[in-house]
């Protein structure tokens, strides 16, 4: 158990010294731990397990009785919890699926209620650093951004693939890129010379559309190319499509003052977990905890740069009348 700040903190520094050796540290730990208040013997379930940062923590709180499964597409993100999780005194299962079969997969391994959901989203530290993943343009490496390796759709697929307005929606609805027309039309005039099959070659792409054809000269804050990566990758794994999914499914697997917590990194993640608490709230479902999202602290912002964009809400389930 953590109940002091003292003892809180102390975890917090181990945890971090093991998860940066790892490349990943958890975003609003302290907070996750307050809102959410995993107990002894509760049945917890990381649907975003990543590295094993936030449900290290969930499992140190339920203890010996308690039971933590954990959900991930990436079977290599998911050895490596395996690994981190490995000493952990409560029961672990950890299943390779999409948190849009969370009701089916957590019944396969004899779970039909729990009392704590976790959703951290985005894409994580190691799949960003590895060029051959294709999600980011620091490196170069092949366009494919799929999280789930057994998805048969890559972002090289869709770039070079769809019609001009489908890419321009894309690239707005999912990241609310305001160039996206003169983006997409330029990427369907570049792919007529040949196939954009790489993650520098998208970039320059975008980049020239936008009219920045040198990124590195330009002293902004967001590099021009980072919406479209954004869009792209989120289209490849049907992200909205899965938190949409999951939002629906989450009161049947709650148990009765169960707590589902999501971290968001931008609106269009964080808008349809707002809305959909506060449906559930006006049905009588559950009870919001959080009437703004919960971001972190300077403290924290500073340790960790990527919690300066991180909003995360909770709501309990209420019984049924």
């Amino acid at each position: 158990m953590c109940d002091s700040p003292l003892v809180f903190f102390g975890l917090y520094r181990n945890l971090s010294v093991a998860s940066e050796a790892m490349g990943h540290v958890p975003v609003l730990p302290q907070q996750v731990l307050d809102l959410l208040s995993p107990g002894p013997g509760e049945t917890v379930v990381d649907l975003t397990v990543g590295l094993g940062g936030h449900a290290l923590m969930l499992a140190d709180r339920i203890g010996g009785d308690g039971v933590l499964v954990g959900f991930d597409v990436d079977p290599l993100n998911l050895e490596k919890a395996r690994h981190a999780l490995n000493d952990c005194a409560c029961r672990v299962e950890l299943i390779q699926a999409n948190f849009r079969e969370a009701r089916e997969s957590l019944a396969a391994v004899g779970v039909k209620q729990v009392d704590v959901l976790l959703a951290d989203l985005g894409v994580s530290s190691t799949q960003l650093d590895d060029p051959e993943r294709g999600f980011s343009f620091q490196g170069d490496g092949p366009l494919d951004m799929r999280m789930d390796p057994r998805l048969e759709v890559t972002a090289s697929d869709i770039v070079n693939r769809i019609k001009e307005k489908e890419l321009a929606d894309i690239l707005y609805y999912n990241a609310q890129e305001m160039a996206s027309r003169r983006i997409a039309k330029r990427i369907c005039e570049a792919r007529r010379d040949g196939r954009i099959t790489t993650t520098a070659r998208l970039m320059e792409v975008t980049a020239r559309a936008v009219g920045v054809p040198d990124p590195a000269s330009r002293r902004s804050r967001i590099h021009p190319a980072t919406r479209t990566f954004q869009a792209l990758r989120m289209a490849v794994n049907d992200e909205i499509g899965c938190l949409g999914a999951l939002l629906d499914t989450a009161p049947d697997i709650l148990s009765p003052g169960g707590r589902i917590g999501v971290i968001a990194f931008h609106s269009v993640e964080d808008k349809p977990v707002k809305v959909d608490f506060r449906k559930r709230k006006d049905e009588g479902i559950y009870r919001v905890l959080t009437k703004k999202p919960v971001v972190a602290d300077e403290d924290e912002r500073r340790r960790n740069p990527r919690s300066r964009s991180a909003k995360l809400r909770v709501a309990v389930r209420l019984p049924e009348e």
